[in-house]
């Protein structure tokens, strides 16, 4: 892969409020949101939920293709923490649909069992202990697939916040998913963890959030889904993320992977046909363009 970052931008369908959570706002046409990722000049993007793109794992491949886009990964949200529940096979049709499209990761949530990001249990010492053995059997997994697996800290489920993600890197040898939005919502820090944790990197997603709104997320006064709905997610360089400083580091550190731009969105309406109705792609744009002006110093490589 190039070690231009120009070149290692990548999208996913959330950004244009494309979500496997159940009555999520507006659902996007797959025709409407693939043409736009390559109309703003992206490369390749993420599957997006089941359902999104075909079933069959060839179909997945030929679609990306028909629109010029290269398959990065997959956002695979499973139990892990129960012992009755086996997520391998789960994960391993996953991963037949990224190997036919010519993808390179696994992307790996700590599911609760319930659907939505709004509340979650209490993980006691025995589900922690079958949730990182999980994530070693899908590491071996994905390796075998010729795939890395990574686990994606995210709001409302079982690893969520910065401590949970500590206790992942210590107990587990499964990469991380670096999703600049989430780890900060769920009480973590981002730049911490890239400046600290780089070699275990192996992917990430790069949001902006508005502090404001993450902290009543955080204080239990707006539900997650809240959060969202109301703005929570921004372009880059319009919140309260440090971009740079987490894009300097990890370049610094030779992470040579992709950076999926992500903004998660609620769509009250179809912007094609409803006259002021906030449009995804203008977001994405700038989204693009405040990665781009990055300092060419700052992130150590050429941008």
């Amino acid at each position: 892969m190039s070690s231009r970052v120009a070149d290692r931008i990548a999208a996913a369908p959330i950004s244009w409020g494309v979500c496997e959570v159940p009555g999520w706002g507006y659902q996007l046409t797959p025709d409407t949101v693939l043409r736009e990722m390559r109309e703003l000049g992206l490369a390749a993007t993420e599957f997006g939920p089941d359902g999104f793109l075909p079933d069959a794992p060839e179909d997945k491949a030929e679609t990306l293709a028909a629109y010029g886009l290269k398959a990065v990964g997959q956002f695979v949200p499973v139990v892990l923490h129960d012992a009755a529940t086996d997520p391998v096979p789960t994960v391993e049709a996953a991963m037949a649909g990224l190997v036919a499209a010519g993808a390179s990761t696994v992307i790996i949530a700590a599911a609760t069992g319930a659907d939505g990001y709004d509340d979650r249990p209490v993980l006691d010492d025995e589900g922690w202990t079958t949730l990182l053995t999980n994530l070693d059997r899908i590491e071996a997994a994905a390796a075998a697939h010729g795939l890395t697996a990574t686990l994606h800290p995210h709001v409302g489920t079982m690893v969520e916040t910065g401590e949970e993600t500590d206790r992942v890197l210590r107990g587990s040898t499964i990469g991380l998913c670096l999703d600049t939005g989430h780890l900060l919502i769920g009480g973590g820090d981002p730049v911490e963890v890239a400046r600290t944790h780089p070699e275990r990197i192996a992917h990430v997603h790069l949001k902006d959030v508005r502090l404001d709104l993450a902290r009543r997320v955080q204080a239990g006064d707006l539900g997650y889904t809240e959060g969202v709905a109301e703005g929570m997610y921004v372009p880059l360089g319009a919140g309260d993320v440090d971009v740079a400083a987490i894009v300097g580091s990890l370049e610094r550190h030779g992470y040579a992977g992709w950076y999926v731009l992500e903004q998660d969105t609620i769509l009250a309406a179809d912007p094609a046909t409803v006259p002021g109705a906030a449009d995804p792609a203008d977001d994405v744009r700038a989204s693009v363009a405040h990665l781009l002006s990055l300092d060419p110093a700052v992130a150590g490589r050429a941008v």
